[in-house]
């Protein structure tokens, strides 16, 4: 049942402030973190809650990303729920302790500000800080906007405590554009949230020494295997709960989630497939080639950890040609990794669709209509064309 209209009110805010504003309303019990742009307000705006005893949250201030992630999971598994916030450096800095966390099964929630990595040293908006995480076993969940963020971070929590998936989740939004940038944002009030996430009740909680347990031990050829084939199944398994908590939260808010969003695409012969922001823009610039007769639609994928390969094969399967943008690069020769596996999946399907790939906004380049339009209607021109499909292109950048 939606949330009734004096339980919830409108703002205006940043995507930081809105991802402060979730942290503040789950109020985790430790909240380990170190400051960089462009995420730093996140968990400075945090760090005041906890000043003016809003929250009841332990803030602990380390000296670094790595540090912040170690803490985050010595406080989990010590059965607290425990989270932190980072970006670009930063979480390349947690490299490690990533897959430290994901192995352990510990369903730790970090907001990420997408930001490009160095070298050379930049701090605006590109996805190749998470999108080098990717196979580190973290679900990833990117934002359209500061409403999206904050949607996202409290259905995250959920999605990680989830009995069946218990992996750590990184709910991302893109640098200065979504975190600085100031919207409406509809809040729930704090009850309704409350009642939403739930208590969390860690099982084998490090700390219950009346049934002690073993927390990261060794094992080699003899288990090791199997540890990973069971954290293989459990990002199989988040897919059902991701859709399941999707669905609870639209019928509390009006607001439904899903693995992805298709966009005018029931009569679309071509389409754009984008993450984060961008899909805002493309939406505007689909909306304006519509006016002129123009059958082009777009897929926003919200999840791309664990991929949905078997919906985005299904809601592209049917079209002539599809563009493929990504806001980082391999550095494979083979294009950017929503490409490669938007690919692999589109492979399984009957039908294929013709496509290119566009790498774009690399450091916080500006992906206006203008080129938003190119790109669509490049693709549109990729229909007729006699030359091969699978084409890397570089979108808005000086040759």
């Amino acid at each position: 049942m939606a949330v009734a209209m004096h339980s919830r009110k409108t703002v205006a805010l940043t995507g930081n402030e809105a991802a402060a504003q979730a942290l503040r309303q789950i109020e985790p019990d430790v909240v380990a973190a170190y400051p960089i742009t462009p995420q730093t307000e996140i968990v400075q705006l945090f760090s005041t809650f906890v000043n003016d005893g809003l929250v009841k949250t332990e803030f602990v201030a380390v000296e670094s990303e790595h540090s912040a992630m170690s803490a985050t999971i010595g406080a989990a598994a010590a059965g607290a729920r425990a989270m932190t916030a980072t970006s670009s450096n930063g979480l390349a800095f947690m490299w490690e302790m990533l897959y430290i966390a994901a192995g352990l099964r510990i369903p730790i929630v970090m907001p990420v500000v997408n930001r490009a990595l160095s070298s050379p040293i930049n701090i605006h908006c590109d996805h190749s800080d998470t999108m080098g995480a990717r196979d580190s076993g973290w679900i990833q969940i990117y934002s359209e906007n500061a409403q999206e963020m904050y949607d996202n971070i409290l259905q995250a929590v959920r999605i990680a405590e989830n009995p069946s998936v218990l992996l750590p989740v990184m709910a991302t939004m893109d640098g200065f554009i979504i975190s600085h940038g100031m919207e409406n944002v509809e809040l729930l009030s704090d009850g309704v949230v409350k009642k939403f996430i739930g208590e969390y009740n860690k099982s084998y909680p490090l700390l219950d020494i009346s049934h002690p347990v073993t927390i990261g031990p060794l094992t080699l050829q003899d288990f090791y295997f199997e540890h990973k084939r069971e954290q293989a199944e459990a990002m199989v398994r988040s897919r059902d709960a991701i859709v399941s908590i999707g669905r609870e939260f639209g019928e509390l808010t009006g607001r439904g989630y899903g693995l992805l969003e298709a966009y005018r695409m029931d009569d679309a012969e071509y389409a754009l497939v984008v993450l984060g922001s961008t899909a805002g823009t493309a939406k505007y610039v689909i909306n304006e080639l519509r006016k002129d007769g123009e059958k082009c639609g777009l897929v926003k994928i919200r999840v791309f950890r664990p991929f949905p390969g078997p919906e985005l094969s299904k809601a592209l399967g049917r079209l002539k040609a599809v563009g493929i943008m990504d806001r980082s690069d391999s550095f494979s020769s083979q294009g950017g990794p929503v490409f490669a596996e938007a690919k692999a999946a589109l492979y399984q399907g009957a039908l294929r669709p013709k496509c290119v790939n566009y790498i774009y906004g690399l450091g916080g380049r500006d992906i206006g209509p203008d080129l938003v339009r190119q790109a669509l209607l490049g693709v549109k021109a990729l229909i007729d064309s006699d030359k091969d499909d699978g084409a890397v292109k570089y979108l808005g950048v000086r040759e």
